[in-house]
């Protein structure tokens, strides 16, 4: 009988660890990638934790030198606008136009400082948004700076504390919640009634 041929046998297990090493390998390398891609998300991430954790002890600071003026309480006889009364109304208007002032040098700063000019037109469009945000606090309070001179005026007269309508007493309350007010809150309320049927 001849001889069979020898046919050389090839191993299934060196085909099969060699498949296996490619892919262990490319899946080692896509590992990699993701933990790459995971470290720099996790750097921005840290990054913006860090600068808001700044802006956060910049306004407490802002809150603590800025302390607020406690609350009026009335003694017992004590007459309505009593100088006593008017002095703690005058320096309680007279702080918060300081604060408002310092608001708006800031404002003023900031907008003179980071007016940069960005290439991408996404950030140029955020950055105008912001600054007209800015503005349009600042013209309010503006405009909540002229009432506050409006009411220290009327404390000078002696006409501070009444209603301009009806010239009854607006009240301690009110006056602690909006020290600019000029109506009571009847009058106020009526205000507010007619401007709606005036609109609706």
């Amino acid at each position: 009988m001849p001889k069979k041929a020898d046919t050389k046998k090839i191993k299934p297990t060196k085909l099969l660890s060699t498949a296996a090493a490619k892919k262990v390998t490319t899946k080692k390398v896509q590992v990699k990638e993701v933990q790459t891609k995971k470290s720099s998300i996790n750097k921005i991430v840290s990054k913006k934790v860090t600068v808001k954790k700044v802006s956060s002890k910049n306004t407490a600071f802002d809150k603590k030198r800025s302390a607020p003026i406690p609350s009026y309480k009335i003694k017992k006889g004590e007459k309505y606008m009593s100088a006593k009364m008017k002095k703690h109304f005058s320096a309680v208007l007279i702080e918060w136009r300081k604060h408002l002032k310092d608001e708006m040098q800031k404002t003023f700063d900031h907008l003179k400082n980071k007016g940069e000019t960005f290439a991408d037109p996404v950030d140029r469009a955020s950055q105008e948004e912001e600054f007209a945000f800015e503005l349009r606090t600042r013209d309010r309070e503006r405009k909540l700076i002229t009432k506050i001179a409006g009411s220290l005026d009327q404390i000078k007269l002696g006409e501070y504390g009444y209603c301009f309508e009806c010239g009854i007493e607006i009240g301690v309350k009110r006056l602690e919640a909006r020290p600019t007010a000029t109506h009571c809150i009847d009058c106020k309320t009526l205000d507010e009634i007619k401007e709606k049927q005036l609109l609706g």
